[in-house]
């Protein structure tokens, strides 16, 4: 079987130490996590993860058992590329004389839909919201201007198609509230 990206979504009660647990899922497996996200979800007291792997469907699914075992795991789903809308961000912390001894790079800032968020005597900070090869594009484009920091976020994504969580949490949230 042929490895490509999945991005699973764990959808959890709030819970101490969940992360861990289901990072060591992916551990005694050998995989990588490439990106991972934690964030409320759209029911209130429902958490949702999207972690981010390289592998091969069965093992993906064998993964989403193991994570739906964990007590407080409500649902877990995967989806590959082509099924989620996905984006992340980043942060790119430059040198100001570097940067405005060159009027190029910020029309290539433009250019790329970045936006520059602070300016100071000392440094610039460009934002970029995009796929994870567009951040990584403007990093290369930034690097020799005097790249002091860089940071991005984990990937956040969406289904294209609804979703049959919807339902389920809000059957888990009512249940939880009548408890």
């Amino acid at each position: 079987m042929e490895k490509k990206n999945y991005t699973v979504s764990i959808y959890t009660e709030n819970n101490l130490g969940l992360l861990s647990r289901i990072a060591a899922i992916f551990l005694k497996r050998h995989i990588n996590i490439e990106s991972i996200t934690a964030s409320p979800s759209e029911v209130n007291e429902v958490m949702r993860f999207i972690i981010v792997v390289n592998v091969t469907e069965e093992q993906v699914r064998k993964i989403i058992g193991q994570i739906e075992k964990q007590i407080e795991v409500i649902k877990a789903f995967y989806h590959t590329d082509k099924e989620t809308i996905y984006q992340e961000t980043a942060l790119y912390k430059i040198k100001s004389e570097e940067f405005l001894n060159d009027l190029n790079i910020q029309d290539f800032i433009k250019e790329t839909n970045a936006r520059i968020v602070t300016v100071t005597r000392d440094f610039f900070v460009v934002e970029k919201t995009g796929k994870r090869h567009e951040v990584d594009h403007l990093y290369e484009i930034l690097k020799p201007y005097g790249l002091m920091q860089f940071v991005r976020s984990g990937t956040i994504a969406v289904t294209k198609n609804e979703m049959p969580i919807s339902g389920i949490l809000e059957k888990f949230n009512t249940t939880k509230t009548i408890s």
